[in-house]
């Protein structure tokens, strides 16, 4: 994992500091590619500053970019119509240089509004916040599944698990070892899209010796299961 996130909570887990539960959810996060929170991202860090030795991360203030000042082009007096007299009605001539001239200034004005407008615009832009996408490449499923990120895990080694139902509720998890004992269970909260996940740690009374154990979910009246080897 690139996010020293993932490393700091799984030496957490490991030293089981702070909130067990939060943390599995949050390494879990770090797995998937999903959106962490500011908010778990200042836990961790709270959490590995007073029992990994962490120092206190500061972050450095974004400094906006500055609109240099635009000085707007002096407009020069127009002269005054020549009148010239005839013996008919008097007929006022405005001459074609000075038509030029306001044309200029015209086009001018209006490139300086257009220039400011989108510097605006941009600055406005980069105050908003960014909206990034959790990543998601999870097939269309429609039967009731569990499995695990692995086929075999050692001591003290990070199982994930995951799955589908097509029920609403809970999904009951629970592991038997190689002599059919049952040494871990947890109860997982189904999502709105039918998903659940978890994360334990392999290790403790139980997981004493290797073999092949066993992974079973039930929801409502589905039941699943999913063998792996492990080794002490």
């Amino acid at each position: 994992m690139s996010d020293p996130l993932y490393d700091d909570v799984k030496e957490l887990l490991e030293k089981g500091a702070g909130d067990e539960r939060i943390l599995k959810q949050i390494l879990r996060a770090c797995e998937n590619n999903e959106v962490i929170s500011n908010y778990e991202r200042s836990y961790v860090q709270k959490l590995a500053e007073r029992y990994l030795g962490k120092k206190p991360f500061t972050a450095k203030p974004i400094e906006k970019p500055t609109v240099p000042d635009v000085i707007l082009p002096q407009s020069t007096s127009t002269p005054k119509s020549q009148i010239f007299q005839t013996t008919g009605s008097p007929i006022t001539k405005t001459s074609p240089k000075n038509t030029k001239m306001l044309i200029g200034l015209a086009a001018g004005a209006l490139a300086v509004i257009l220039v400011i407008a989108a510097a605006t615009t941009g600055i406005a832009d980069m105050d908003k916040p960014r909206i990034v996408q959790p990543i998601s490449n999870s097939p269309d499923l429609t039967s009731f599944s569990v499995d695990t990120d692995a086929n075999s895990y050692s001591n003290k080694d990070i199982i994930s698990i995951s799955g589908f139902s097509p029920n609403t509720g809970n999904v009951e998890l629970s592991i038997v070892n190689s002599d059919g004992t049952i040494i871990w269970t947890e109860q997982v909260k189904i999502k709105n899209n039918g998903q659940f996940s978890t994360l334990l740690i392999a290790g403790g009374p139980g997981w004493n010796e290797s073999g092949t154990f066993t992974l079973k979910a039930t929801s409502d009246t589905d039941v699943e299961s999913k063998t792996f080897s492990f080794t002490a």
